[in-house]
């Protein structure tokens, strides 16, 4: 529905490319201005901004690492010279290290829980201020919350936390008519997956056992974080929204 969400103003961290670049692209054309968060894709986060403001929309690039929380102080810093509010934040900034859990140092985990869980509460916490009821805070997930794969112990358990810390988020934040869910995505081909050794395996594996078809694209999982965003989800808070087409119910 286009201009679903016009008048609104969304963050998405990571959105440079992949998922979070379609989550922008997507969030845009339903009428939202966007902040467009990276962390060293600058060339591609202005392209971004480039395409949204030709759709009309107001846009802004801003750098930071989420997980640091003077750097998060520092985004918002920035924010607040392009915009007064913030109706919409997507927390989709990832990190990781992929290797055997055996393997992994006290640095590795700091890393991966500062990066894919913090980061939500510190972007929470700073955007409370300038958020209104009717706000929505969607993290991205993956299906390494909760199952186990080779090499994603640390993300995947940064993951469950995230999810964990989500559904708290939405318990304090729902009497300000605010709310919280999550999208934990299947396995789509993004630069991010090309860092996976198993990759083709894992390609192979979806496409054999997904039901609703072989490829998951980034579209499919921003249309996710849409709907989270339209005013008929006003219900759904404290939620993990699985967009897989079938994958993690089939054997």
């Amino acid at each position: 529905m286009a201009d679903a969400l016009t008048g609104k103003v969304a963050l998405v961290t990571g959105a440079a490319r992949g998922i979070g670049r379609a989550v922008a692209t997507k969030l845009a054309a339903a009428g939202c201005d966007v902040a467009v968060n990276y962390y060293n894709s600058a060339e591609a986060a202005e392209a971004l901004c480039a395409e949204i403001r030709a759709g009309g929309r107001r846009a802004c690039a801003i750098q930071g690492s989420v997980g640091i929380p003077d750097s998060v102080d520092e985004v918002f810093a920035e924010f607040r010279k392009h915009f007064d509010r913030l109706d919409i934040v997507v927390s989709n900034a990832a990190s990781g290290v992929l290797k055997p859990t055996v393997e992994m140092t006290l640095k590795h985990w700091r890393w991966c829980l500062e990066t894919n869980a913090l980061a939500l509460n510190l972007l929470v916490q700073r955007a409370l201020p300038l958020m209104p009821a009717g706000g929505r805070v969607i993290a991205m997930s993956s299906l390494g919350s909760q199952r186990a794969m080779p090499g994603y112990g640390f993300v995947g358990a940064s993951k469950a936390a995230l999810e964990a810390l989500a559904r708290a988020l939405a318990q304090e934040l729902g009497p300000r008519g605010i709310r919280v869910n999550v999208v934990s995505a299947g396995v789509v081909d993004t630069d991010a997956l090309a860092y996976f050794p198993n990759r083709e395996a894992l390609l192979a594996d979806f496409a054999r056992r997904t039901p609703a078809g072989p490829v998951l694209t980034p579209q499919d999982v921003a249309n996710a974080v849409y709907l989270l965003c339209l005013p008929e989800a006003a219900m759904i808070n404290g939620h993990t929204l699985v967009v897989d087409g079938g994958f993690a119910i089939s054997g």
